[in-house]
C-alpha cells in the first residue's frame, strides 16, 4: 500500500544522505518534500503541517546539523515522528476475562465488518476462547448468511433471530451467551452507505443494550481521507474505543492509516493484511512506520513465522541440509510453509532491503503454484531422486503439470545449483548456529 510514500520519502532523504552536514536550507528543502509526499499519499493537510513542523524543529537543532551522519538522523526523527503519528505504541484490545467479553462492530457498508467478525472469532478460538458471532445487519442481501457461512467455515457458534429488530438480536445474543459460558460476543452491525442519523440511533440503541467492552470502527483504507471522515463522525457517536484498518494489502495511498489517529484521537488496534480468515495482525505504529521508510519489519516476519512454520519439519530441513540430501519433497514442503505466511510481495517486503531491491518487479505468485504443479507431478522416487528424470520422463510431467519440458529443465536445473550450493557450504559453514537459524526456515 504504502510503495509511493516510500519511494517519495526516498527522493526526500536522498538529499540529505551523504552530505557531511546540513544547513537549515538542505532541511527545509527535504521537508518539503516529505509533506508534499504525505498530501500526496492523502494524509489529512492539518496532520501533514503539523507532522512536518515537528520534524524540523527537531532536525534544525544543533545535534543534527553537527552529525556524523545528519541523513540518517533526520530518517531517525522522521521515523520516530510517524510511530508517535500512527499513536507510539500497540494499542491492546479489551481483555476477554469475563463470561461474556462483547466486541461491537461498526462502519461503513462495504468496509470489511463481517470478514473481520470473522477473523476475530477466528483469533480467539486460536486462543482457546469460545466465540459467538451475531448477525445484526438484517438490512443488506445476504449478509446474515455470509455471516454463518464464515462461521461454518471456522467452526464458531452463528446466532440470529428470525423477524426480530438488530437491538433484539444483539440483547439475546448476550443473554444466550451467558447461560452457555460463551467467552465472548461478536456483533457484527448494519453497515450505511453515508452516515445516516436512523441507523447511528440503532447503533446508539444496540450500545446501550449489551453495554460493549470494545467499540471496533471499521475504517477502509482504499477510501483515503474519507475514512478519516467517517472514524470522526462514529467516535463523537459512539465513543469508539479502537479502529481497524481494513484492506491494508491494497494499493491505495495510505492516507487513512496516517491521519486517523491524530484526527479522531482513536487508537488504531488492529490491521486486516488480507483476503483470508488468518490475516489479522495487532496494530504496531513503530513496525509500520519502518515499513513505510523501507526499513522492513523483521519482527513481524518473525512471529508470523513462528505462527505458521511447522517447527518439527524444519528442524528435519536443517539436518538435511547439513547433510547435503535437501531433495524436492523438502523443496515442496518450503513453498507449502511460505505459502501459509501470506502474500509473497507482503512476506518479503517485511525483510529490510528487500523491498527497496524488488523495486519494478512484479511478483507473480503463480509461478510459485506452477514449480508446485511441476513436483506434484513426479513419483515419489523422481521427487527423492531427481537425477533419474531423463526425456520422457520430463515429457511425462510436464503434461501432468500443464507446463513444457523447457520448465521442468528450469526447475531441475535451479534445484541442481542449489543443492551443489549446500553441498559446497558443508556442515562446517553451518556449525554453532542454532537450529531455528538455518537456511529455509
Amino acid at each position: 500500500m504504502f510503495a509511493n510514500l516510500t519511494d517519495k520519502l526516498e527522493l526526500a532523504f536522498k538529499k540529505v544522505r551523504g552530505l557531511g552536514k546540513v544547513s537549515e536550507k538542505n532541511i527545509k528543502d527535504s521537508m518539503r518534500e516529505v509533506r508534499q509526499a504525505l498530501l500526496e499519499a492523502d494524509v489529512n493537510f492539518k496532520v501533514a503541517r503539523e507532522f512536518v513542523k515537528s520534524v524540523q524543529e527537531k532536525a534544525i537543532g544543533t545535534e543534527v546539523l553537527q552529525s556524523i551522519d545528519p541523513g540518517q538522523q533526520i530518517v531517525k526523527i522522521v521515523h520516530d515522528e510517524m510511530v508517535d503519528l500512527l499513536g507510539g505504541t500497540a494499542a491492546p484490545l479489551a481483555s476477554v476475562d469475563k463470561t461474556p467479553t462483547v466486541y461491537m462492530i461498526c462502519g461503513l457498508q462495504g468496509s470489511g465488518k463481517t470478514t473481520l467478525t470473522g477473523k476475530l472469532a477466528l483469533m480467539y478460538k486460536r486462543k482457546k476462547k469460545k466465540a459467538l458471532v451475531v448477525a445484526a445487519d438484517i438490512y443488506r442481501p445476504a449478509a446474515v448468511k455470509q455471516l454463518k457461512v464464515l462461521a461454518d467455515s471456522i467452526q464458531v457458534e452463528h446466532y440470529y433471530l428470525e423477524n426480530e429488530s438488530p437491538v433484539t438480536i444483539c440483547r439475546e445474543a448476550v443473554k444466550y451467551a451467558e447461560k452457555n459460558f460463551i467467552d465472548l460476543v461478536i456483533l457484527d452491525t448494519a453497515g450505511r452507505l453515508h452516515i445516516d442519523d436512523k441507523l447511528m440511533g440503532e447503533l446508539e440503541d444496540i450500545k446501550q443494550a449489551t453495554k460493549p467492552d470494545e467499540i471496533l470502527l471499521v475504517a477502509d483504507s482504499m477510501t483515503g481521507q474519507d475514512a478519516v471522515n467517517v472514524a470522526d463522525e462514529f467516535h463523537k457517536r459512539l465513543q469508539v474505543t479502537g479502529v481497524v484498518l481494513s484492506k491494508l494489502d491494497g494499493d491505495a495511498r495510505g492516507g487513512a492509516a496516517l491521519s486517523i489517529r491524530k484526527v479522531t484521537g482513536c487508537p488504531i488496534k488492529l490491521a486486516s493484511v488480507g483476503e483470508k480468515l488468518g490475516d489479522l495482525e495487532l496494530f504496531h505504529p513503530d513496525r509500520l512506520a519502518s515499513r513505510i521508510l523501507g526499513m522492513g519489519d523483521i519482527v513481524s516476519l518473525v512471529e508470523k513465522a513462528q505462527e505458521t512454520v511447522d517447527i518439527e519439519k524444519a528442524e528435519e530441513l536443517s539436518e538435511k541440509l547439513l547433510k547435503a540430501k535437501f531433495d524436492l519433497e523438502d523443496f515442496l514442503d518450503q513453498m507449502a510453509q511460505l505459502k501459509k505466511m501470506g502474500p509473497l510481495e507482503s512476506v518479503l517486503g517485511m525483510v529490510p532491503g528487500v523491498g527497496k531491491a524488488l523495486k519494478g518487479v512484479k511478483l507473480d505468485e503463480r509461478e510459485i503454484e506452477r514449480t508446485a504443479a511441476i513436483i506434484k507431478s513426479m513419483t515419489i522416487e523422481e521427487r527423492r531422486q531427481p537425477h533419474i528424470i531423463d526425456g520422457s520422463r520430463k515429457k511425462r510431467i510436464a503434461a501432468g503439470s500443464g507446463t513444457s519440458v523447457q520448465a521442468v529443465n528450469q526447475l531441475l536445473k535451479q534445484f541442481f545449483a542449489m543443492q551443489k550450493m549446500f553441498s559446497q557450504m558443508g556442515k562446517k559453514n553451518f556449525k554453532g548456529l542454532p537450529k531455528n537459524m538455518m537456511p529455509f526456515q
